[in-house]
């Protein structure tokens, strides 16, 4: 190599560690992240200022760059200029047509390094990864409790402006959750989209679904703290522990006879009516209570539903006989 080959070289190398030195010559003062631009650094600088200087014409929103207001515009024109080459559908942000392709592509480029979970939309991911860390950036301005998702925080300032956004089109009852609203739809559409997977029962929610699998197994999680005897269904568990209490929440409006469940209640209401819903299908007669009717209809088939334990094979078509009987063996004075 020629020495001015080198001496070319000699000079070349420090001119360029020079100018990587200086490749982002414009500097955050506040986090001290650092741009090539002067415009980019102006821009981020609105991060901290909270400075949003391009306004929407149309709604008054506003944008701390441009280029995201010019976006926004087409919001409200009919311009639909990004077309999928695919299904034909147009969309009015070229983003919103990148998002749609991974539709057809099946592309999940965000992928959570924690649980490898995928997501097609960045802003899912970013919600999910505060799953896996304890940040908390969205914070209520009343009470000061924070949450993981600004959706989570919208729904819970409700709680303090009373606001019910939805409104059910059919009976006018409105809610505070988009989620409490769409399962209350159900109760009008007859729409059961949770089915079991063993009997085929379905449900209007997932919970109440959860609660009958048990039904078909032997889990039991909710145990009473007093006897430690332990039930499938939470609700099971409630009315036990009124046992305990002695809480009888249901009181007659006629009689002020109380009952510690609702069922018990509606059945005893039926004797301050004329209502007789249970009919024999069989001679018509009818019945204020679903049993009466039971044992009313073994006189017809000569089925003896009560067998006395003491005395061999006696058996009893009515309850009632039958607990007469077994007087007889434990000296019972009625």
């Amino acid at each position: 190599m020629s020495s001015s080959s080198l001496q070319k070289n000699k000079i070349f190398f420090p001119k360029r560690k020079q100018r990587a030195e200086t490749d982002k010559p414009f500097t955050c003062s506040q986090c001290g992240k650092s741009f090539k631009q002067k415009s980019t650094l102006e821009e981020h600088i609105r991060i901290h200022t909270g400075e949003r200087p391009y306004t929407c014409t149309q709604c008054e929103k506003s944008f701390k760059r441009k280029s995201t207001l010019e976006e926004h515009m087409k919001i409200h024109s009919e311009d639909r200029p990004f077309t999928c080459p695919q299904c034909g559908k147009s969309f009015k942000q070229k983003s919103n047509l990148e998002v749609h392709i991974r539709i057809h592509t099946e592309e999940r480029p965000y992928t959570c390094p924690q649980c490898g979970k995928s997501f097609k939309h960045k802003s899912t991911f970013e919600e999910h990864i505060r799953i896996h860390s304890e940040e908390r950036p969205y914070t209520c301005p009343q009470c000061g409790k924070s949450f993981k998702h600004k959706s989570t925080l919208k729904d819970h300032m409700r709680i303090h402006t009373g606001e019910r956004p939805y409104t059910c089109p059919q009976c006018e009852k409105s809610f505070k959750h988009k989620s409490t609203h769409k399962e209350h739809m159900r109760i009008h559409t007859g729409e059961r989209p949770y089915a079991c997977p063993q009997c085929e029962k379905s449900f209007n929610r997932k919970s109440n679904l959860d609660e009958h699998i048990r039904i078909h197994s032997e889990e039991r999680p909710y145990k009473c703290p007093q006897c430690e005897k332990s039930f499938k269904q939470r609700s099971n568990l409630e009315v036990h522990i009124r046992i305990h209490t002695e809480e009888r929440p249901y009181t007659c409006p006629e009689c002020g006879k109380s009952f510690r469940q609702k069922s018990a209640l509606e059945k005893h209401m039926k004797i301050h009516t004329e209502e007789r819903p249970y009919t024999c299908p069989q001679c018509g007669k009818s019945f204020k209570h679903k049993s009466n009717l039971e044992d009313h209809v073994r006189g017809h088939t000569g089925a003896r539903r009560y067998t006395c334990t003491q005395c061999g094979r006696k058996s009893f078509e009515q309850k009632s006989d039958f607990e007469v009987h077994m007087r007889i063996h434990t000296g019972e004075c009625p």
